[in-house]
């Protein structure tokens, strides 16, 4: 009997197939080795059963890992007949080249050892018209080929079901794949490039250390077409690059430093070509070590933008590929989750993304949100809490309301607005290009100066001393000088929760002076909720208790106008429409409502027309104040005030943190509020807000911040509302909040993820940072041309000691600019003002 097989017969309470507890009196059992085995479900006995019938019981005999449990509906092959559809299968099915075959690359969920794999290939390969199959276990990928005549996808999919591991079509970004494929060629181009230097390195040494003798003229002849020989793959396939930039870089008229560098290339292999022709000068190890030292310095840049654009990739990548549907008879069922529409109820299991954006129907789990807020530790829902597509349900299955699927959703408008700021280039990366551009045409005009003054002095140096002036100034480092720097600091705001939408905010962000919040969802949390109701009459009673209409035909009780309210706050995407969602009555339907920004709303109800907001706006012909200091509307019917609503609402719990930081860096901070002078002043007090004003209008607003403007500062909004977008428009830098209006985030120049404001400093400091590498990268980068320049110019640096001078200094310009992927730390007067430091 195998080690297996004594393991099940000493834990007979154990499934045999997947290891959990197996209920008393359960039926279900497996015969392997003479042995009866106990199973806990009808899904074990089926996969175990067709583990033995495919004659694969070794599995049971070799695996190191018990698998997961399987799910019976998943076993059953209508349930994957969705992937059959020809139009979801032009996504991810491949046609095989040499023959009629088909193939598709799978994600394999509950492999967990090599038994796994030898598993699933094995029982593959046993069906009639797999072509082949091989699984990627690190990654826990299978690849299939199979003829589409004898076989289809679903039938493979309800196959690796049946054995216990699901599977669904692995779609990568088309982005990953295109960087991918770069990245290999590089490396490829790369590889060749050291193979070659080192070779025609160990060549040429014997030219530079032979002595006063030389070297016989045999094996100089034989080392000089063997350098020959394998300089000439460097050039014609590593150094391609470069030639065909320099190509598109005359063809659009635009110098760029390809065109030097495929000169000083091009022209040393021919010079060196001719010489071992026709005798002269060699310097094919010039030839070959400046093109490793470019393909190494560029490898280095890219893998640099690949770190920072992975998260990009990811997010496309968040939401995943299918969903599990629940219909109106409640049987599931698994379809594409691009195929989901508003109103669709899915089910949520532990360990999957949620598909869609929603709100919970049923159920209460943590999820984890990392991936699109920045905030690593997992958040609780519940019941009646939005979740968003994209994040990781970790605990309980969920119910799920979709409200936003596909393209609409959360996560896909994420990556639409990241794609919107590398649209436009940069102010400081515009002029760092145009100075690359006249510094390369100086270049060559400097080159052509030199190689006709070296002609009459010293004919045969002539060109070397040229080609070194063109290698040794090359501008690599300029140009890397900038867009690799913010490259890096947008992957790293990213990651802490900031994202950045236009191009030109990190920059201007450096540059602020004063910092502008809004009241309500900004400073605070926007959770409203209603604490008070009191009547507001003038000439008619308000009465309550019964919810009877009183008296008149004007008179109502508390409950009938906060039902009114509320039916005026339906089509409200404010905080403060939140308040009133629990007296909701869908058969009171407001009708002509109209937002009138900073003021309230107004719609006819019941025959009368209505009114909610500031009391100046909802009742203009009478002067009323409010009951106390807090925060009140007022609802008035035909601009008669009728009652009074007391909304609350918390601060968010870093928002004192984020004022003393912002006051720390040197920043002046601002409160503008369309709130009561009291409100305004009161949480201006509570978090030490030297300038605020109440009362506010969003006319107002923008008054007050061209005036900013108009003195000279540099001023950024914070804000999350519709009445926010002409602020946010024209504010220097426009700060929307993770719960900001769509509207509000489009106008947005960069846009916080997830609820902390502390990120608003964290997105200054990184700015900051990265403003001060970009200078440090610009002024190494020209005190190295100018000051190497001379050098050149006098004959002093040979050709391969400038290959490696100019790829040093790309080489410190890149890490000096991957300095900005490490967590950027706060400024000590910051730091200090919290017990922790920033994630």
């Amino acid at each position: 009997m195998t080690a297996a097989t004594d393991q099940s017969a000493s834990q007979a309470l154990d499934c045999y197939h997947c290891g959990s507890r197996v209920p008393r009196g359960a039926p279900w059992t497996l015969r392997l080795d003479e042995v009866e085995h106990p199973l806990c479900c009808p899904g074990c006995e089926a996969v175990a059963h067709a583990i033995l019938q495919g004659g694969l019981e070794s599995y049971y005999r070799y695996r190191t890992e018990l698998p997961e449990r399987p799910d019976e509906h998943q076993i059953n092959a209508d349930t994957w007949a969705i992937f059959d559809d020809p139009g979801l299968q032009q996504r991810f099915i491949r046609h095989e080249p040499d023959s009629s075959g088909i193939s598709v690359t799978l994600a394999v969920d509950g492999i967990t050892c090599a038994a796994c794999a030898w598993l699933i290939e094995h029982r593959l390969n046993a069906m009639p018209g797999i072509l082949s199959s091989a699984i990627n276990l690190s990654h826990h990928r299978l690849r299939v080929a199979w003829d589409p005549e004898q076989l289809s996808l679903s039938r493979i999919l309800a196959e690796l079901a049946a054995i216990g591991y699901p599977s669904q079509p692995y779609e990568p970004d088309a982005a990953q794949v295109r960087l991918q494929r770069e990245e290999r060629m590089s490396i490829r181009r790369l590889i060749v490039a050291a193979a070659g230097m080192m070779q025609v390195m160990m060549f040429s040494i014997p030219h530079y250390f032979a002595g006063d003798d030389g070297i016989s003229a045999d094996f100089n002849a034989l080392f000089l077409w063997l350098a020959f020989a394998l300089t000439t793959p460097v050039v014609l396939f590593s150094a391609q690059p470069f030639f065909i930039g320099a190509l598109r870089d005359i063809r659009s008229r635009q110098l760029g430093m390809d065109v030097p560098v495929s000169l000083a290339i091009g022209s040393a292999y021919v010079a060196s070509a001719w010489g071992v022709l026709f005798g002269g000068d060699i310097y094919f190890d010039s030839v070959v070590m400046f093109t490793f030292f470019l393909l190494f310095g560029r490898y280095v840049e890219m893998r640099a933008r690949r770190h920072s654009g992975r998260i990009g990739n990811a997010l496309s990548q968040v939401l995943p590929l299918s969903a599990t549907l629940i219909s109106d008879d409640g049987q599931e069922r698994i379809l594409p989750s691009s195929e989901l529409h508003e109103g669709d109820l899915v089910l949520v299991k532990p360990g999957h993304g949620v598909p869609a954006d929603g709100i919970i129907e049923t159920g209460e789990s943590s999820l984890d949100e990392s991936m699109l807020s920045g905030e690593y530790l997992p958040v609780n829902r519940g019941p009646g809490d939005s979740v968003t597509g994209g994040s990781q349900n970790i605990a309980s299955p969920l119910t799920v309301r979709v409200t936003r699927a596909g393209k609409d959703a959360r996560a896909a408008s994420i990556v639409d607005l990241t794609d919107r700021a590398f649209a436009h280039r940069p102010r400081i990366a515009e002029n760092t290009a145009r100075l690359a551009h006249h510094f390369v045409l100086q270049v060559l005009i400097l080159s052509v100066v030199v190689g006709t003054v070296w002609w009459f002095i010293d004919p045969q140096r002539a060109f070397w001393v040229t080609l070194s002036v063109l290698v040794i100034t090359c501008p690599c480092a300029l140009a890397l000088a900038t867009p690799t720097a913010l490259t890096a600091a947008h992957g790293q705001l990213r990651r802490r929760g900031v994202l950045i939408t236009r191009a030109d905010a990190l920059e201007t962000l450096s540059q602020l002076d004063r910092v502008v919040f809004d009241k309500t969802g900004t400073l605070t949390a926007g959770e409203m909720t209603l604490v008070d109701v009191q009547p507001a009459s003038l000439g008619h009673t308000v009465n309550g208790g019964s919810g009877e209409r009183k008296g008149d035909d004007n008179a109502f009780d508390k409950e009938q106008l906060t039902r009114i309210a509320a039916a005026l706050e339906t089509q409200s995407e404010h905080p403060i429409a939140r308040a009133f969602n629990p007296w909701r009555d869908y058969r009171l339907t407001a009708d002509a409502i109209i937002n009138h920004p900073g003021q309230g709303l107004e719609g006819h109800l019941l025959n009368r027309q209505w009114r909610l907001g500031k009391p100046e706006f909802a009742a203009p012909d009478h002067a009323i104040s409010a009951p106390d200091s807090g925060q009140w509307l007022l609802l008035s019917e035909d601009y008669q005030p009728r009652a009074w609503f007391r909304l609350n609402d918390r601060l968010r719990d870093d928002a004192a943190e984020t004022v003393a930081a912002l006051n720390a860096l040197g920043l002046s901070v601002e409160l503008l509020s369309g709130d009561t002078n009291a409100a305004a002043q009161a949480m201006a007090d509570q978090l030490g807000i030297e300038h605020w004003r109440g009362g506010v209008s969003p006319e107002g607003k923008l008054d007050h911040l061209r005036q900013l403007q108009s003195e000279g500062q540099h001023v950024a909004m914070v804000g999350d509302g519709i009445n926010d977008v002409p602020v946010l428009a024209g504010a220097d830098v426009a700060i929307a909040m993770n719960s900001a209006t769509d509207l509000a985030r489009t106008r947005a120049d960069a846009v916080l993820l997830g609820p902390r404001l502390m990120r608003i400093v964290e997105a200054i400091v990184v700015s900051r940072t990265t403003r001060r590498i970009i200078k440090q990268n610009l002024t190494w980068a020209l005190v190295y041309n100018i000051g190497a320049l001379p050098l050149a110019m006098m004959g002093f640096v040979t050709p391969w000691i400038a290959a490696i001078g100019m790829s040093a200094s790309s080489l410190v310009v890149v890490g000096n600019a991957l300095r900005l992927t490490r967590q950027t730390p706060l400024p000590r007067e910051v730091a200090s003002l919290s017990d922790t430091p920033a994630a």
